[in-house]
């Protein structure tokens, strides 16, 4: 497939996935941008000869260009393009291309090209909270928590929130919010959780409070719920940012993962719909660092993994746990990509 076949069957890939995903109005974008970008424009030359791969699991260039367009469209930087954004009712193709064209010339825009789609989807700490309730009724100790692709870190802060997680009530009771998935199957177990540290890496962190827009603009604009959310876990982070180092994943597990067990902890290597997005080396360093201290874990000092992944050869997203020193590796639940829904299927 030529380049600029591959790009427009990358953005019609993005379209039917936010179709899918009750995005209607994102989806709209992701078609027209695919079928009617073309060389006339300094977007569309680049977009058109993109040198890489542009599809969703790689560059994800359609997502790159429809965060600029939000990001544009909330701080002025759009008025034309502004008002067919929802809350409006999903607005007419040929009008709102017409909002966009002007567009695909501007430096602003051209400047969400430069880099990956980086998301904070908030919605995936109930997905994570489960696990951890798992892990916290096994051990019954204190967990450090260590986040790989940990963006902004709103997820390293997860214990801030309130959850319903099928009818199991936890989380802190003076969140501003609730997270409750769509629940199917029987609640997790119902354990304290306690904190003891938590720190996260990514390769380009999304520093707060001056990211903040850039978060909010990757959210696809017609899910009104997940903004709120994010908006909600944003407020949370102000007071107390979750840090975050820039780096490698397998270079800073490799520091600040000792081998050796900590006594009275136990520590939790945690990541959300990011480990597919690793080179293949970094993924075998990440496994064979958790792996090398796993086998020095003990009951006193135990080690878990916790994966929010799409599995290959699974088609859908599940969450996994692996613990040491039992080396038990188990599936939890089936999950929703964005924490929508959860199918629990743990016998725990």
């Amino acid at each position: 497939m030529d380049r600029e076949a591959a790009v427009r069957a990358a953005f019609a890939q993005q379209a039917g996935y936010c179709a899918a995903l009750a995005a209607p109005f994102t989806a709209l974008l992701c078609t027209l941008a695919g079928a009617r970008l073309d060389r006339s424009t300094r977007i569309g030359r680049r977009l058109l000869d993109w040198d890489g791969n542009p599809d969703p699991f790689g560059d994800a260039v359609a997502l790159r260009l429809c965060g600029g367009l939000h990001y544009l469209a909330r701080n002025g930087g759009a008025p034309g393009l502004a008002p067919f954004y929802p809350p409006a009712p999903l607005p007419d193709a040929d009008a709102l291309w017409a909002a966009i064209v002007p567009l695909l010339d501007d430096d602003a825009l051209a400047l969400w090209l430069d880099g990956p789609p980086q998301t904070n989807e908030v919605r995936r700490s109930a997905v994570l909270m489960s696990g951890l309730l798992v892990i916290a009724a096994r051990f019954g100790l204190p967990l450090r928590l260590y986040e790989l692709g940990a963006s902004a870190g709103l997820n390293l802060q997860l214990d801030r929130y309130l959850y319903d997680l099928g009818g199991l009530k936890t989380g802190d009771p003076a969140a501003s919010f609730t997270l409750k998935p769509d629940w199917q199957g029987p609640p997790p177990p119902s354990a304290e959780i306690r904190i003891a540290g938590r720190a996260g890496v990514d390769l380009n962190p999304v520093k707060l409070p001056e990211g903040r827009e850039r978060l909010i603009a990757y959210v696809w604009a017609d899910q009104a719920q997940r903004l709120a959310q994010l908006e909600a876990a944003l407020a949370i982070a102000a007071a107390d940012p979750p840090r975050v180092e820039a780096g490698d994943a397998a270079d800073w597990l490799e520091t600040n993962l000792p081998l050796a067990p900590e006594p009275g902890l136990c520590r939790v290597v945690l990541h959300s719909v990011a480990f597919h997005y690793f080179p293949d080396a970094v993924k075998a360093r990440v496994t064979a660092q958790i792996e090398a201290a796993g086998t020095q874990a003990t009951r006193e000092a135990p080690l878990a993994w916790l994966r929010y992944e799409e599995q290959p050869g699974d088609g859908h997203f599940s969450l996994r746990l692996r613990t040491w020193p039992d080396g038990g590796d188990e599936l939890l639940a089936w999950v929703h990509p964005h924490g929508r829904t959860v199918k629990w299927v743990s016998k725990v």
